[in-house]
């Protein structure tokens, strides 16, 4: 049991759902019960106990996400919500804990890393096989705080919450933000990096998922040679985040489960990653331990949206010099992040050969589903790289010409009506450069020459303007979580 559980309410509750925890169900902890930074072995969690906070307020939850868990309106706007949701109490059923993992960090095995600032609570069953599971961060330090003081302030928190949550409604796989509550606590942190720290307001997120799994789970057992606790794991996350391949298990031998596995990963990694493309996203910090094996976009720090498109921009400051991450790079981040995994399952499936295929047809689904990507974005209906390649390539080259808003192009090139305005495309999309006075007449020129590419593209579609607008205004947002726009709401909040 979890030295937490004294805080089981002393109250009778309505309007909330059932909890449980399949994962410490299954799983044995480290044994410890308190909240120091050590190393663990043989063992995928420690219980802990979240920091109590003096005075949580909650400053915004998700209404949709509580209706999907059970909650009630009456129940998210009570006080009791509040301490809950920042660490101070738990509903009947949570049993908090944090989960050890490793990872690679900027290409680099960095050890034991592990829920340092996350503290799982527990997951709602919807049915037999669909889940919620339930994480505070920033509630207090875990055993894998490697020193850390477990917070977060309001300024990260709150971005957190809001791209999450912008991700999701863009369509994008992505963990969610059920609530962001203020803690009436102020947390010390040197925002700029500059030797000067300063306190600011303290809060914790909740954020939701059907699985916090990640590479560096697998990773961190099988270099630390645990290999019957990292088939344990495997068994485990495929008969609760993948029941469906659990289900042909009669039909398959163990091994071509793993495999069918691993290639599922693969291709939702895939998919993941033509989103982020799609909207123009920066995770910023693509390590192994911060890709989820559901192929969600997890552990939002310093991310970004493409402005100016530029393939070479990477949000990440400590980044700015190898560019590992970033926004060209995501796709061949990912494809490295996945070596690491099947590297790390490789003792249990003993088939290095099959596990490279999957690697290589990587590339090519990827590959694949970009394009189809980008003939969307473009309002096209079919996709054919051999005939396509000449148009996304010199769009790409003539969109590093002059700085031009990624968002703003996309959602102007709506209007482009190739039958009347081939030869002059420049015009529909002036509004998308950021300086639209100095775009010289070869830039306009090389933007034109483009247009009648498109515009004969276009022309072979047997396709209405109308319904062609209508599918493009479908993936190409008019609307992205700019760092402008999160700061203003920072600074409101």
């Amino acid at each position: 049991m979890s030295e937490n559980s004294s805080n089981q309410p002393d109250v009778q509750l309505s309007g909330i759902p059932a909890f449980c925890s399949r994962f410490t169900d299954f799983f044995e902890s480290d044994g410890g019960a308190s909240n120091y930074s050590r190393q663990v072995s043989d063992a995928l969690y420690s219980w802990v106990s979240p920091t109590r906070v003096r005075a949580p307020k909650t400053l915004i939850y998700s209404p949709d996400l509580a209706e999907q868990a059970g909650f009630d309106k009456e129940f998210c706007s009570s006080d009791y919500f509040a301490q809950v949701f920042s660490g101070n109490r738990l509903l009947p059923g949570m049993t908090p804990f944090a989960t050890r993992y490793g990872g690679h960090q900027f290409g680099h095995w960095a050890g034991q890393l592990g829920d340092g600032r996350a503290i799982n609570l527990g997951e709602t069953a919807h049915d037999q096989n669909s889940y919620l599971a339930f994480q505070l961060k920033g509630a207090g330090p875990t055993p894998y705080s490697r020193g850390a003081d477990g917070r977060a302030v309001l300024r990260s928190s709150l971005r957190e919450f809001l791209c999450s949550e912008a991700m999701h409604n863009l369509g994008v796989p992505t963990t969610r933000a059920f609530s962001l509550v203020l803690t009436g606590d102020s947390v010390v942190r040197d925002m700029f990096y500059d030797g000067n720290p300063q306190e600011e307001p303290g809060a914790v997120v909740c954020r939701v998922a059907p699985s916090f799994t990640r590479f560096g789970h697998f990773e961190l057992c099988a270099r630390k040679g645990e290999h019957a606790l990292l088939k344990q794991l495997m068994d485990f996350t495929i008969a609760s985040d993948f029941p469906h391949l659990n289900q042909s298990r009669a039909e398959n031998n163990e091994t071509d489960i793993y495999l069918q596995w691993f290639d599922e990963i693969c291709r939702r990694t895939a998919e993941m990653i033509v989103h982020w493309m799609r909207v123009g996203f920066v995770h910023g910090v693509m390590n192994t331990d911060n890709m989820s094996i559901l192929g969600l976009t997890i552990d939002y720090g310093p991310y970004g949206w493409l402005d100016n498109y530029d393939p070479e921009w990477t949000p990440n400051t400590t980044d700015f010099e190898m560019r590992r991450y970033r926004f060209g790079k995501q796709a061949v981040i990912a494809q490295w992040n996945l070596y690491q995994l099947a590297n790390a399952i490789l003792p249990i499936t003993g088939q290095a050969a099959t596990l490279e295929e999957m690697l290589t047809s990587f590339a090519y689904n990827y590959e694949q589903r970009w394009l189809q990507m980008m003939i969307e974005k473009l309002g096209l209906g079919t996709a054919d790289y051999s005939r396509d390649e000449e148009l996304l390539a010199e769009l790409d080259r003539v969109m590093r010409l002059h700085e031009i808003d990624m968002t703003i192009f996309y959602r102007s090139l709506v209007e482009f009506d190739y039958r009347n305005s081939a030869g002059s495309l420049s015009t529909v999309i002036m509004d998308a450069f950021y300086a639209p006075e100095t775009v010289s007449d070869e830039v306009t020129r090389q933007w034109n020459d483009w247009g009648l590419l498109y515009a004969g593209r276009l022309g072979a579609e047997a396709m209405s303007c109308d319904v062609r607008k209508a599918k493009m205004n479908a993936v190409n947002p008019c609307y992205v979580l700019r760092n402008y726009l999160a700061q203003e709401a920072i600074d409101k909040a």
